[in-house]
């Protein structure tokens, strides 16, 4: 019989209460209002996520990465493992309780991704960071853009005012990278719509569905 859940954190968020929960030393979950947003047994595809975002980069001399959302920290891990020792990576994240978990209760989980010294985590919206690299100049901006947000793009997304994923979005988050950078998206499902968004910005796009059987999630592999 499975352990029971016990609550190890609540607080309240404009979208519900926000909680991580734990059962055994490595079996965790992060929910709002009730919803299951992260759970560690299943972290696949944000794995997949990070490595392909940055699997061009091992070679770099110094690449400067934007993850978006931090969440349990295995897509932070996997860039990380993907990166030279001089990467610089960026994660914007919208709540403090997350960076502190990831820190604290769940820090084994990634071997401590979130104090990695290549690290400084942004309590942002990544959108507002995207937007200011957009106007920077070239060495300013990044060689990888990632996205591990719950909320990935789907066929209800406004196409072109959605902060994320419409058309404008799409366009910054192009205008942010360096030639030849790579804007890798986590999704909950294949959106065919989204992808022809990608190709009519300028970029190249593929995608991976990691794992077998079950529930399989997507990641979009963008290439400027």
């Amino acid at each position: 019989m499975a352990k029971p859940w016990k609550t190890i954190e609540s607080i309240t968020t404009d979208e519900g209460v926000l909680e991580l929960r734990q059962r055994d030393d490595r079996d965790f979950l992060i929910t709002v209002g009730g919803q299951v947003l992260m759970n560690s047994m299943a972290n696949r595809s944000e794995v997949v996520l990070g490595e392909l975002g940055c699997k061009q980069l091992k070679n770099h001399p110094a690449p400067r990465v934007l993850v978006g959302g931090l969440g349990m920290g295995y897509t932070l891990k996997a860039a990380l493992d993907s990166l030279p020792k001089m990467a610089q990576v960026v994660v914007a994240e919208l709540n403090p309780v997350v960076l502190k978990w990831c820190q604290g209760p769940l820090a084994p989980l990634t071997d401590c991704a979130a104090n990695d010294p290549r690290v400084s985590v942004e309590i942002a919206n990544v959108a507002d960071l995207i937007r200011r690299a957009a106007k920077a100049v070239p060495t300013e901006r990044y060689d990888a853009i990632i996205f591990d947000l719950y909320k990935g793009p789907h066929h209800r997304t406004d196409a072109r005012n959605d902060p994320l994923y419409g058309s404008r979005a799409i366009g910054l988050a192009r205008e942010a990278l360096k030639d030849k950078g790579v804007f890798a998206i986590w999704g909950e499902n294949y959106d065919d719509g989204f992808v022809k968004q990608l190709r009519t910005a300028g970029f190249k796009v593929s995608s991976q569905r990691p794992g077998r059987g079950g529930l399989r999630h997507v990641v979009f592999i963008s290439e400027k």
